[in-house]
């Protein structure tokens, strides 16, 4: 049995070369413009360019014309990359040494240079180096201008789709930044409440500390006030039973003195009697006086009771306005109370408003997050919508390949027809000189032979 060797797999790599080659040169059959259509669509950039600029390019025009096409299509020219190559330039040379060892044009041109090949990349240009804006010839000018030439009048029929998403983002994302201020000016608001509760609740705490010394103070008052109206009751009692026993006791001397006045004449009737009739009054004169003297005694100690009572009466007047002070305290108090009890319902109120708002901030932050779902979906959306007009794109450069190939194939098959039609021609004239020559031979043969026969009949008659 005769043994194979295993092959591999993969193509050869020139193979692969010669044939992305053949599909470039192939597309670039399709691509390629006209030198007159590349001229007159420059001129109408409103840069001044003829044949012999394409024929013989300036490396200084040409660089106008992709820095054109650059700031139309990327918003990049040489002054917008020229801040981020400057500080390129400082950060690695330093910032006295920028300047001098590369200079603002050469590093401008390389930066712009970076993004026009990525632009040249996305036009289909894979080859795109700096020699093209150095050092331009007329074949790969007009192969790059074709490219971006072309990618310029799709870029200008997808315009609606491409404005339309543009919109769609710019939309979004000045939602999204509204939402962002929203939330932290809500943030702000409910710190400042919360900074606001944290002083209420401190004010409150102090004022309940006050109120519950206030109320030790009112109830110890009360106690004192109780204890001083009690012993000025039993003051007030003691001295209406005294006054009422001095009534009495006067009372008693004016009827004493009145049956002394009555018994009088009767004294004067007989020395024995008057004799024990005095001893009798002398007796109860004693009594009276001793009883008198009781009376003085018992005045005496109710006029200092009296002054007693007056002292009492002033301390009494004066606890009477203290208790008004603490009376007046105490509505203060009731005041601070009524303002507390206010403050308190604002700071309740206040409560419910950050719990409002609390819920509100999660309601934003759902709304926010239901946002930047949708966000992300519309994200994603637009990001299979990209991925579709992608593989759209590549199907319709797949079937612009197609097309370019069918129409090189067909090209191909002209030609070849072109050229068998052309050799038929050339055979047919061959042919047709070849007939008329033979034609001209066979009359001339003819004629020949006519006069031959003539010939013959003229000697036939002359011999007959």
């Amino acid at each position: 049995m005769a043994y194979n060797p295993r092959m591999s797999m993969a193509p050869p790599q020139p193979q692969q070369s010669r044939q992305r080659r053949k599909e470039e040169e192939a597309a670039y059959a399709n691509m390629r413009l006209p030198d007159r259509e590349i001229v007159g669509c420059i001129n109408e950039l409103g840069i001044p360019f003829t044949l012999a600029d394409l024929q013989k390019p300036n490396p200084i025009q040409v660089q106008m014309i992709f820095e054109w096409f650059g700031e139309l299509l990327m918003n990049k020219t040489r002054q917008t990359v020229d801040p981020a190559m400057r500080a390129a330039a400082e950060d690695v040379c330093g910032p006295e040494l920028g300047e001098a060892m590369m200079p603002s044009d050469t590093r401008n041109l390389l930066g712009f240079y970076v993004s026009l090949r990525r632009l040249m990349l996305d036009c289909g240009v894979n080859d795109f180096s700096f020699n093209d804006l150095y050092k331009p010839t007329h074949d790969r000018l007009v192969r790059m201008l074709s490219y971006v030439i072309n990618f310029v009048r799709f870029r200008e029929s997808q315009t609606s789709v491409i404005d339309e998403h543009c919109n769609k983002a710019e939309q979004t994302k000045a939602r999204i930044e509204q939402l962002y201020v929203e939330n932290q000016n809500m943030e702000a608001q409910l710190e400042e409440m919360r900074h606001n509760r944290r002083a209420m609740e401190v004010l409150v705490q102090e004022k309940t500390v006050r109120n519950e010394e206030l109320k030790k103070r009112l109830l110890e008052l009360r106690r004192s006030q109780e204890k001083v109206a009690a012993r000025l009751e039993d003051a007030k009692t003691k001295k209406g039973e005294l006054a009422a026993e001095l009534e009495e006791k006067t009372a008693t001397k004016i009827a004493l003195k009145q049956e002394s006045a009555k018994l009088r004449p009767y004294v004067l009737q007989s020395p024995s009697a008057l004799q024990a009739s005095l001893a009798e009054l002398s007796n109860t004169l004693n009594n009276d006086k001793a009883h008198i003297d009781a009376l003085d005694r018992r005045s005496r100690a109710l006029q200092t009771s009296t002054d007693s009572f007056s002292v009492v009466a002033s301390d009494v007047a004066s606890c009477i306005k203290l208790l008004e002070e603490i009376a007046i305290e105490l509505a203060k108090e009731e005041e601070e109370n009524v303002k507390n009890a206010r403050q308190r319902d604002a700071l309740t109120e206040r409560g419910a408003n950050v719990r409002e708002v609390e819920r509100t901030e999660a309601l934003l932050k759902r709304q926010l997050a239901k946002w930047a779902d949708r966000t992300a979906q519309l994200r994603t959306q637009s990001q299979e919508k990209a991925q579709k007009a992608k593989e759209k794109m590549e199907e319709l450069r797949a079937v612009h390949r197609k097309l370019t190939e069918e129409r090189s194939e067909k090209g191909k098959d002209i030609e070849r027809r072109r050229v068998r039609i052309e050799q038929t021609e050339k055979k047919m004239l061959d042919l047709k000189e070849n007939i008329e020559n033979e034609v001209h031979a066979a009359h001339d043969e003819y004629l020949k032979m006519e006069a031959h026969i003539k010939l013959y009949i003229t000697e036939m008659e002359q011999a007959l």
